[in-house]
């Protein structure tokens, strides 16, 4: 198994795993951390340069200041952390609420986007600034405030996976990434997630984007990925990709590791030369 090296640069924490060739990014959901990517790095083709980072307000990362960022706010900081790591233009992943932060970053920082995919997309609910959070979210909020972060993990993690019954081991892993969530930065994160807007973002990015989802999605069904590619094709007049991946939930990386990263590489444009076994 591939060990990623942690690191620290400026204020952000991620996990790594350097190649010679594409740089590819891995941006997190709420509920997650930069490890639950770590899987994909015995996957992907050894030359890719790999990394995944801790959000603001994850696991080693200090949050944002004010407790209300927005979208764009994420996208600035991961701007900063690839300027201090030395990368240019990068290949974004985001999953879930990472791809609200991915659509963010590829509007506002064009050139450096080589490629976008975004997996089991989060539509956000473009909910104004200090306005009044709608009631998922609350929810959210209430939950973890009330059991704490391991337990608010138990209670939760089974429903990120397709028949948890016959996979305890994704849904221990998905658990315990959960179970080190801070109360702060997740608060955070969910007003974030209250006021993201994926499809008005994407009417905004010029690099057409890849979707890949898991068709026993719970979380973010498939509508939130046609509402986001729907939007995309009615400012840019041609259609994006939607990968549908069978037997996989909200947690598709984790599910089908091989599948996701076939899809992947094809939505980076880099499948022709590199195809991971097993998919």
């Amino acid at each position: 198994m591939t060990e990623p090296i942690p690191g620290v640069s400026g204020d952000l924490a991620h996990i790594a795993r350097p190649g010679p060739g594409p740089v590819v990014v891995f941006l997190h959901g709420i509920g997650s951390n930069a490890t639950s990517f770590a899987p994909l790095f015995d996957v992907l083709p050894a030359d890719l340069s790999l990394l995944a980072w801790n959000a603001p307000g994850y696991s080693g990362s200090s949050p944002l200041a004010g407790d209300w960022p927005m979208a764009g706010d994420y996208a600035d900081r991961l701007a900063e952390l690839l300027d201090r790591l030395g990368h240019g233009a990068v290949h974004i992943v985001g999953h879930s609420l990472g791809t609200l932060i991915a659509a963010a970053f590829a509007r506002r920082f064009p050139d450096r986007v080589q490629s976008l995919t975004l997996a089991a997309a989060a539509k956000g609910y473009g909910v104004p600034r200090g306005g009044a959070l709608p009631d998922g979210v609350q929810a959210r909020l209430s939950d973890l405030a009330r059991l704490g972060p391991a337990a608010f993990a138990n209670a939760r993690a089974a429903n990120l996976v397709h028949d948890p019954e016959g996979h305890p081991e994704i849904v221990k892993s998905v658990e315990a990434a959960m179970a080190q969530v801070n109360p702060d930065g997740y608060a955070q994160a969910a007003r974030m997630l209250a006021s993201g807007d994926l499809p008005g973002d994407l009417a905004h990015v010029a690099t057409r984007p890849g979707f890949i989802i898991g068709a026993q999605d719970r979380v973010t069904p498939m509508a939130q990925t046609m509402a986001a590619a729907d939007a995309w094709e009615a400012a840019m007049g041609t259609r994006p990709t939607v990968t549908e991946i069978d037997r996989a939930g909200h947690a598709v990386y984790l599910q089908r590791p091989h599948a996701f990263c076939a899809a992947l590489l094809d939505h980076m444009g880099l499948a022709a030369a590199r195809n991971p076994e097993g998919a």
